[in-house]
């Protein structure tokens, strides 16, 4: 099986908030020596992501770019900056120059959740150009979950990297349904 290198740049996304976003990204940031960037950080305890993935790789401050927003509440962005009684905009999001082979690119919860009035994380993917990963859960409603994200990227025309299934091993969720159901494109074939 021919192996495919990894973009420069991608990011880490969910079909909801504690799927393994984190822990995804902690093994492909210490597996790929890449730099690790949080854009937005919704509550500060007991430990932040950035925390989090420094402490179990063990890397080095080279590694980790500093969150663009850190609010105090573990809400989803919008409600969390207001609280805080910050703004954020889309052009608040610069891709930072690394020194390192690759860039992963954490978000916040799901494709939809909403970082202001009128953009969703999905937006923030789009605006910076990144391929995705999405991870997903390997329990009951994953596929239900996974396919509608799949579709809400396709439809944004993000191209999908794969997707990591994570939790105990549940090999039904892998493989083809006996029922034909109509997608509006091939589940084996997104791009």
């Amino acid at each position: 099986m021919k192996q495919l290198p990894f973009p420069d740049r991608f990011f880490i996304t969910g079909t909801d908030t504690s799927v393994g976003k984190t822990v995804v990204s902690a093994m492909l940031t210490i597996g790929l020596g890449a730099a690790y960037w949080k854009p937005i950080q919704s509550g500060l305890e007991p430990i932040t992501d950035t925390n989090y993935i420094q402490r179990v790789t063990e890397l080095d401050e080279s590694h980790f770019i500093h969150e663009r927003f850190r609010f105090s509440q573990p809400l989803s962005p919008h409600a969390a900056a207001a609280i805080d009684r910050v703004q954020i905009s889309l052009t608040d999001f610069d891709l930072p120059q690394i020194t390192k082979p690759h860039l992963i690119v954490e978000g916040a919860g799901g494709l939809l959740v909403p970082i202001n009035q009128q953009d969703l994380i999905i937006d923030l993917i789009k605006y910076l150009n990144l391929p995705v990963c999405l991870v997903t859960r390997s329990t009951l409603g994953t596929i239900n979950h996974t396919l509608l994200s799949l579709v809400a990227l396709r439809q944004a025309k993000i191209p999908v990297l794969g997707v990591i299934i994570n939790g105990q091993k549940n090999a039904s969720n892998r493989e083809r349904s006996p029922i034909t159901v109509k997608f509006p494109f091939s589940v084996n074939s997104i791009s």
